[in-house]
């Protein structure tokens, strides 16, 4: 029995274009991001997909909420497992100002960011346990950048996720016999219309 998950990253925000670290704070799709939304949408409408979820955090939730028009499917529920990575001090901050306040050396300190390890495992957590809930269907995660790339990294050791995810990719991961092998990365072909 195969199933299969699909991996959104939410659309764009005004701190992603200023380059500001987001991690849990929850800002809201711009305008850019809300049409971003919409594309991915229509793309998923031509596929099948048998459940939505979506981290609990605005801006994954506004997208989550784009695809649920599109596919007429309800949001089957908000998974906090799935939400960023807590930026700690530096949520908010560009790298110039991380710079000016901390140094040059600021990632050295401990600024109370969420340890990767631990992400890597709640992010993994989550999507075994969706799989386990939903076995042989099509399930989409709305989700965020940097948790999905660690996630990834656990599920899929040796999957190369070195290319940072973009807004609204969807990686689609495939799990058959207990293994979880990667079918498609950070694709964005619904953005190049």
């Amino acid at each position: 029995m195969t199933t299969t998950i699909g991996l959104i990253r939410h659309g764009s925000t005004f701190w992603n274009k200023e380059g500001r670290v987001q991690g849990i704070t929850d800002n809201p799709l711009d305008e850019e991001g809300l049409e971003q939304a919409e594309a991915i949408a229509e793309r998923l409408s031509g596929e099948t997909w048998d459940y939505l979820y979506s981290s609990d955090l605005l801006r994954a939730r506004q997208t989550a909420e784009a695809i649920s028009r599109r596919l007429g499917m309800e949001i089957a529920g908000l998974v906090p497992g799935m939400r960023e990575m807590d930026g700690g001090l530096i949520e908010g901050t560009n790298e110039q100002e991380r710079v000016d306040r901390w140094g040059k050396d600021w990632k050295a300190l401990d600024l109370g960011l969420e340890n990767p390890d631990f992400a890597q495992q709640r992010g993994r957590q989550a999507i075994e346990e969706l799989a386990e809930r939903h076995p042989g269907k099509n399930v989409l995660i709305v989700s965020h950048g940097a948790l999905l790339r660690h996630t990834l990294r656990g599920l899929i050791p040796g999957l190369d996720v070195n290319d940072l995810l973009k807004n609204t990719s969807i990686t689609r991961v495939v799990k058959t016999d207990g293994i979880w092998s990667c079918e498609l990365y950070n694709c964005i072909e619904h953005l190049s219309g």
